[in-house]
Parts: C-alpha cells; sequence; structure tokens
C-alpha cells in the first residue's frame, strides 16, 4: 500500500473515532436532567387541616403534609416537616388548608414585627409599653394571656385625714406626711397580646445585627385585646400609675380536649399596700415604737 493511502486511511480512522466521542457525549449530555424537569419542580408543604386559634399550641391532629407541590405553590418559608411545628404557639391565627410558615410561629416576617394587628369582634386593641422589667424581660410574644398589675405611689395616691373646722361646720383635709401610702393591684386578668413590637436588633462595625441576651433597657410595645371598660382602665393606669404585664399560662385559657378558647376563671386578690403587709400574715414588721422620755421642765 502506497505511503499517502495510509495516510489517509489513520486520517479517517481518526475522524470516526472523533465523531463516534462527539456523539456519545451529546447522548450522555441529553440524558442529563435539566432544571426546568417537572420532577424537580415539586416540593413539601405543611397545613392546617382546621383552623387555629391565635395563642393555642400545635398538635398532630391539626396539620398535615401535602407532597408533590409545584413550588410555586409553597411559600418560601414554609416548613416541609410537620416535626418542627408540633408542639410549637400558633403566633397568628390560621385557618384550614392555610400553610404554616415562619411567619405563623413568630407573628410576623420578624420577631418582634408586626405587619397588622387583627382585633377580635367586640374588643378594643390597647397599647401597653413595657420594658425589661415590667414586661418580663420584653419576651411577651403575640398569642400570650397576660394580666396588668398597677401600682400607685404617695404623690398620685395621698394619705389624708379629714378634720372639722372650727366654727363653720365644715371638714378640712389634711395631707398626712411620713406614711408609706403605696397601693398595688391586679386590675385586670387575661388579656391576650394581638401583636408586640420591639426595636431593631442593634448592629456590629460591618452593619450585621448582633444578639444581646443581657440587661439593655430595651422597650417594648405589646398590644392587647380588652373591652371598653378594660380600656378605660389600662389609660388611668398609664396616666396615674406604674404598670406591669404578668405573663400567663396559655394552656388555661383553652379546652385541652377540642382546644377552643375558653375564659379564665379571675383570681380574687386583697390589693397591697404597707398595713396588708403588716396586717395581713406577710410577716413584715411595723417599726418598732420607743416612747422618749424628755426632762421635766420649769414652768416660766
Amino acid at each position: 500500500m502506497k505511503r499517502s493511502n495510509r495516510l489517509v486511511l489513520l486520517v479517517g480512522i481518526f475522524l470516526a473515532v472523533l465523531a463516534f466521542v462527539g456523539i456519545f457525549v451529546l447522548l450522555q449530555g441529553g440524558s442529563t436532567p435539566r432544571t426546568d424537569d417537572q420532577s424537580l419542580r415539586k416540593t413539601t408543604r405543611v397545613i392546617a387541616l382546621q383552623d387555629i386559634p391565635l395563642g393555642s399550641v400545635i398538635t398532630d391532629p391539626m396539620i398535615d403534609t401535602q407532597t408533590d407541590i409545584p413550588i410555586e405553590q409553597a411559600a418560601t418559608n414554609g416548613f416541609k416537616d410537620q416535626a418542627l411545628v408540633i408542639g410549637q404557639t400558633a403566633r397568628q391565627e390560621v385557618k384550614a388548608g392555610q400553610e404554616i410558615t415562619q411567619a405563623t410561629l413568630q407573628g410576623g416576617t420578624a420577631i418582634g414585627q408586626c405587619s397588622e394587628v387583627k382585633v377580635p369582634t367586640g374588643q378594643r386593641a390597647v397599647a401597653v409599653q413595657v420594658d425589661q422589667v415590667t414586661g418580663v424581660g420584653t419576651l411577651i410574644k403575640p398569642g400570650d394571656f397576660v394580666d396588668m398589675v398597677v401600682g400607685f405611689t404617695g404623690d398620685k395616691f395621698p394619705v389624708v385625714q379629714v378634720q372639722p373646722q372650727a366654727g363653720t361646720g365644715q371638714a378640712g383635709i389634711t395631707v398626712v406626711s411620713g406614711l408609706n401610702s403605696t397601693s398595688v393591684k391586679l386590675l385586670l386578668q387575661g388579656m391576650q397580646v394581638l401583636c408586640s413590637l420591639l426595636p431593631p436588633p442593634p448592629v456590629d462595625a460591618n452593619g450585621q445585627p448582633t444578639t444581646s441576651n443581657g440587661l439593655n433597657g430595651q422597650q417594648e410595645i405589646v398590644i392587647i385585646s380588652v373591652n371598653s371598660q378594660q380600656a378605660e382602665v389600662v389609660k388611668f393606669a398609664q396616666l396615674d400609675g406604674n404598670v406591669s404585664l404578668v405573663l400567663r399560662n396559655a394552656g388555661e385559657f383553652f379546652d385541652p380536649n377540642t382546644n377552643e378558647p375558653i375564659p379564665a376563671i379571675p383570681d380574687v386578690t386583697t390589693g397591697i399596700t404597707l398595713k396588708v403587709l403588716v396586717d395581713g400574715g406577710y410577716g413584715v414588721l411595723p417599726p418598732e415604737v420607743i416612747e422618749a422620755v424628755l426632762p421635766e421642765q420649769n414652768a416660766p
């Protein structure tokens, strides 16, 4: 065989091998799943099987998992596993068929930030400002239940003495100084929190949010559900008293069998003054009275 024919044959074999490799690569590439494959655009989500009241604990019978859901129909902040939801408190009211999301468990798009306030029928929404001492560490969240304790100090609630005014037939009022006139009372009970607002978290030198679990004087706005009479009490307490919110166990306000909201039985309290602390069995001792013996003085 001539040398030129041999060269042409080798070139033909090389081109045939190259064509085979190219076809193989194309076939392999064609079998690779595409990003728009319908099987990759399915997801799982957790939904409510029944209405879930604000503040109730989510249990297994309340929810279900839906599979093979088009990814466009699922929330980006939703859950795919029921175990992540069971035992959590609903910080928003959930309707049957609604998807459980992060907002459901934190009361809004972020903790301490509410997008809206849904006032129950016949109720009013009232805002109360508290701090870390008067507001349970500013840890009160939507769905919680709180009581309101109010303290009135001496300048707002003085002790007075009524004395008749000679020759007038009338009585005068004299403020008695030196006596403790502070009065404390649990005024309102079992109010549900509709929303809570916290300031944005502090940022570091790079502008990144930082966390602080210590005592930093943080303030919180707590929006509570009250009736018309309670709204007046809250306003009076804000004007002339020192208000504290006391956190309650939410389980007291839901039927354990049906998970339906129920009114809790109000506790009867005495209210507190210094006299109650002394006479009411709290063991507070009154100041000891010492009789002073004064020397005799000669009459002028």
